[in-house]
């Protein structure tokens, strides 16, 4: 990223650069900080709902972004304080587990924007500065069809902790199938 980029960015942030970046997976929440910082903004970073809802009471930031799910529950109840404190801010919802319900709830609540991880620097950027009449671009590599069905069976298939028989029948599908989807790798 050049320096003109970050300049314009920078510009668009405002005065008030404070970021929380809410996130149980270390690695990626530590990696996503650092690239926002590099990006203008001041990070703060919380593993939890519990230290989420800390940070939000203690010192309201101007954005965040948030995972989903987290170990101590949900991180819409994160987007929900901050819109409590401060009705202007910006959040963003990241989740490995995307699902419309859950993205019209977060919208419903104030998110700014709902993205699906693995989710760059970039994208995360883009939904936290755009404007309310703006439209996302469409994804350039978007999952395939055979992709979005694995990755909602094997969500289901951890919401039912891992029981073939269980998850079977919430698909409405033969154990048997279910296990051979299961055996094989992810499709692309």
């Amino acid at each position: 990223m050049s320096e003109n980029t970050n300049e314009i960015g920078a510009e668009e942030i405002g005065s008030d650069n404070s970021l929380l970046v809410v996130d149980d997976d270390a690695p990626f929440r530590q990696r996503l900080a650092r690239a926002m910082e590099k990006r203008g903004f001041a990070p703060v970073m919380a593993e939890s709902v519990a230290e989420g809802l800390a940070v939000v009471r203690s010192t309201p930031p101007a954005y965040a972004v948030i995972d989903l799910r987290l170990e101590d529950g949900n991180g819409l109840d994160v987007v929900e304080a901050l819109r409590e404190v401060r009705p202007e801010a910006k959040a963003v919802v990241l989740t490995g587990y995307g699902a419309i319900a859950t993205a019209v709830a977060a919208v419903k609540i104030g998110a700014a924007d709902y993205l699906s991880k693995p989710a760059d620097a970039e994208d995360v950027l883009n939904a936290l500065l755009s404007r309310g009449g703006d439209k996302p671009p469409p994804p350039e590599n978007p999952m395939s069809a055979d992709r979005v069905r694995w990755e909602h069976i094997q969500r289901v298939f951890e919401l039912c902790d891992r029981n073939v028989s269980e998850t079977a029948r919430r698909l409405n599908m033969h154990r048997r199938t279910l296990q051979r989807i299961l055996a094989k790798r992810s499709p692309r």
